[in-house]
């Protein structure tokens, strides 16, 4: 379980009332796949932001008398409590629950599959879609009829909600089920940046031809994948998106609850557009520590950085971290100025060039079949070029050019998409 480092909305102590508040206004039935964005009235710009879920009296209405489930974790909130246990509380029919990575409530690690449960606080039938199925069945979805998408993102290719996402929304076109989105801020959302992927490397950390860093919240993220036809056969979904209130894509945002295990401070977070990449490498990137995405170290680097830190076995993290139990050395970035890549719009390379130049046996920097806890570079970055101009030692500029034309025009898509300036 998560441990929550910052509220910023209470729970309204006449949460119970809403279902029959006065003020409260339904939304209109769909009768088109376009999504329909739902809000309250709009507060001045020094207003608190306020996430979809929380807008309780936007949608609490509009799931009276459905059967309902819900695409959660940990970070699905309301206030400072579960979205399912509040609404639950309130008295909506939820009939199921899907667990996406690391589980419903968020005690599985990174890559561990997940089975198929009933929820002991609630009672409520929990399917896995990080185990047998990554996608719901026909018959998962024969008794429900609305689905609610309430996940934090944090803005990259590579994180897999996206993806739970995209998988989701096909199963409800592909079955008559609308799907509601209560969306939530991109903490990384001002960076637009990285190789588009391609088809090539499409695999379970990445399956649309988007940069690393999007720029999206997961509500404008499903109106791309509506808008782009990329789901199967082209099947529309039906949408229903809850917005946030009082925010638009520049601002910082902490968020109230780690989005996964491994990324458990904000500095993770804002880091790990560019620190993720190092899984692709021999390096270890903190994992089996207390801060990971914040160093990258490996045992043969003593004579060259003074950093060191051990990673070691840690449950539901890091059980079998790359190195553990031996000292590592490299690059300690948990004081990093997280500014730059706001004011930069990059994601950093650099450290990547460094590490790569500096370590001495080049031929086993990138080479996965040393540990299976080294993934594919290739799948990371979403081209094989990265990798091959990594080797042949060009520069950071170099690199970057080769993404273009294609970053351009994916940020010039993006914009058919917004939901916030």
């Amino acid at each position: 379980m998560y441990t929550s480092f910052t509220v910023k909305v209470l729970v309204n102590s006449a949460l119970a009332l809403l279902l029959t508040a006065a003020s409260c206004k339904t939304p209109q039935q769909e009768t088109a796949p376009e999504a329909q964005s739902v809000s309250a009235k709009p507060e001045t710009a020094a207003a608190p932001i306020i996430t979809g879920a929380d807008q309780t009296e936007a949608y609490l209405p509009y799931l009276k008398g459905k059967r309902v489930a819900m695409v959660v974790n940990p970070t699905s909130i309301i206030g400072d409590k579960l979205s399912v246990d509040s609404l639950h509380a309130l008295g909506v029919n939820i009939v199921k629950v899907f667990g996406p990575e690391h589980g419903f409530r968020g005690d599985a690690s990174a890559g561990i599959k997940v089975d198929d449960s009933v929820d002991p606080k609630t009672g409520i039938p929990v399917v896995s879609l990080y185990g047998k199925r990554n996608k719901p069945s026909k018959e998962d979805l024969a008794d429900v009829d609305l689905m609610i998408f309430d996940i934090q993102d944090v803005g990259t290719r590579f994180y897999t909600y996206t993806i739970t996402l995209h998988r989701v929304m096909e199963a409800c076109a592909e079955n008559g089920v609308e799907l509601m989105v209560l969306d939530r801020p991109n903490p990384n959302g001002f960076l637009i940046d990285g190789p588009i992927l391609e088809p090539e490397n499409k695999s379970g950390i990445g399956i649309h031809p988007i940069p690393i860093a999007h720029g999206l919240t997961v509500g404008e993220f499903a109106q791309m994948i509506n808008g782009e036809k990329w789901l199967a056969n082209g099947v529309q979904c039906k949408l229903r998106i809850v917005k946030v209130k009082n925010y638009n894509h520049d601002m910082p945002y902490d968020l109230p609850v780690w989005p996964s295990p491994n990324l458990n401070t904000q500095q993770a977070i804002l880091l790990y557009p560019s620190t993720c990449l190092f899984e692709g490498t021999i390096f270890n990137h903190g994992r089996g520590t207390m801060f990971p995405f914040t160093v990258m170290g490996h045992p043969d680097m003593k004579d060259k950085y003074t950093f060191s830190y051990t990673p070691t076995g840690i449950k539901g993290m890091a059980e079998t971290p790359l190195h553990q139990d031996r000292v590592c050395y490299g690059l300690d970035l948990r004081n990093y100025d997280v500014s730059t890549f706001r004011k930069t719009g990059r994601i950093n390379l650099s450290w990547m060039i460094e590490l790569y130049q500096a370590y001495p046996d080049k031929a086993r920097f990138f080479d996965q079949s040393q540990s299976n806890q080294i993934g594919s570079i290739d799948k990371l970055a979403g081209t094989k070029k990265f990798k091959e101009q990594i080797v042949a030692g060009a520069s950071e500029e170099g690199i970057r050019k080769s993404w273009e034309p294609g970053l351009s025009q994916y940020k010039q898509m993006r914009l058919n998409y917004l939901l916030y300036p």
